[in-house]
């Protein structure tokens, strides 16, 4: 056992003066760990050989970190465990629906939109106008929170972070936003002004 911890120290010394074998053998001994954890907790979304590049880039970038204050192995694991519930946050900030995730049903239904010609794209750019007007009838703060959500789809937590706000004062001000957008374009086409 001492020789073995001797061996990885003298690996990790050597990784971290940039021996690209040192950390080929590194990565070689550690493959089985973070394949294991990563199969455990990746998203679906995300291919397990990506989500492990993504581990061993972590461990490489934070390597100089380690103090040998718990086992090799349980340092990685903490890395690649933090970076598999990350990329969960990720998939779960900025949903996907893929093509393949439809149903028969639902494919049929997306390929007859897709598939609408002019006529769509009158009303789009006609959607697009009225969208455009609503949004300048905001004040320039509430026109920047609801840009930077609907159009730019930030994450609430990247919209709180700009702000300086916390994640639940975003998410009531949109509600309210969007409340007074309803009505606004309700208002409007009672009047006939759109």
């Amino acid at each position: 056992m001492p020789d073995e911890c001797a061996e990885l120290l003298s690996l990790l010394d050597a990784v971290r003066l940039r021996d690209e074998r040192a950390a080929r053998r590194l990565v070689e001994q550690l493959h089985p760990l973070v394949l294991r954890i990563v199969r455990a907790h990746r998203p679906q979304r995300v291919a397990e050989e990506d989500l492990c590049q993504e581990v061993f880039m972590s461990v490489f970038a934070d390597i100089g970190q380690y103090r040998a204050a718990v086992p090799f192995e349980h340092w990685v694991s903490r890395i690649a465990v933090n970076t598999c519930y990350d990329a969960l946050r990720r998939e779960k900030a900025r949903p996907e629906l893929r093509w393949a995730d439809l149903t028969e049903a639902e494919s049929g239904i997306a390929h007859d939109l897709l598939s609408r010609e002019a006529a769509d794209d009158h009303e789009t750019a006609h959607a697009n106008e009225v969208l455009t007007r609503l949004l300048d009838m905001l004040p320039p703060r509430d026109r920047a929170l609801m840009h930077w959500l609907g159009i730019e789809e930030l994450s609430v937590e990247e919209v709180a972070a700009r702000l300086g706000w916390s994640r639940v004062r975003v998410n009531v001000t949109a509600f309210r936003i969007r409340l007074r957008l309803r009505s606004t374009l309700k208002q409007l086409l009672k009047e006939g002004k759109l």
